[in-house]
């Protein structure tokens, strides 16, 4: 079996205030919060996200897609289409998306379990949960990516 090639991934959990930014790699498997980028009412920080390409030169950049509980589509779902669309074609670099449901809460919760314990020593801010977010939309990106290249195609048919 041939071995995998390191693929190195930055994601994206697009908001409209902000935007939280992650990065990892596909053979440690592991996503860390980097930064956030503030968007305006021109839109995204594009200057800084080129400068972020050019730091840690992915290979593919993720996405979060927002859904509901239900699975349905979220009300962020269009502007966040727009820009994974503009992410594509500004950067040539292929944009994957995976599901992003839960990703602010989820990574509230870690930022404030990590303050309590002490692992944290400074508050929990807005653009702290953006990027933790986006550490959590990776974390699932990779843990699908793993299953693609042990043979799992989605379906349960190991990839037959």
């Amino acid at each position: 079996m041939p071995e995998a090639q390191a693929r190195v991934v930055l994601a994206f959990d697009f908001g409209l205030r902000r935007i939280g930014i992650a990065s990892g790699d596909t053979i440690s498997g592991s996503a860390a919060p980097r930064s956030s980028i503030l968007v305006t009412e021109k839109g995204a920080d594009w200057l800084e996200i080129d400068r972020l390409l050019q730091q840690y030169r992915p290979d593919v950049l993720i996405v979060g897609i927002p859904r509901n509980a239900d699975g349905s589509p979220g009300r962020m779902g269009p502007a966040c289409d727009r820009f994974a669309a503009e992410l594509a074609a500004r950067t040539g670099h292929p944009v994957e998306r995976t599901d992003e449901f839960s990703s602010s809460v989820e990574a509230t919760e870690r930022l404030r379990t990590q303050r309590r314990s002490g692992q944290r020593r400074r508050r929990v801010r807005r653009g702290d949960i953006d990027s933790a977010a986006a550490a959590i939309i990776l974390e699932r990106w990779l843990s699908e990516a793993a299953g693609r290249i042990d043979g799992d195609d989605g379906e349960g048919n190991g990839g037959d």
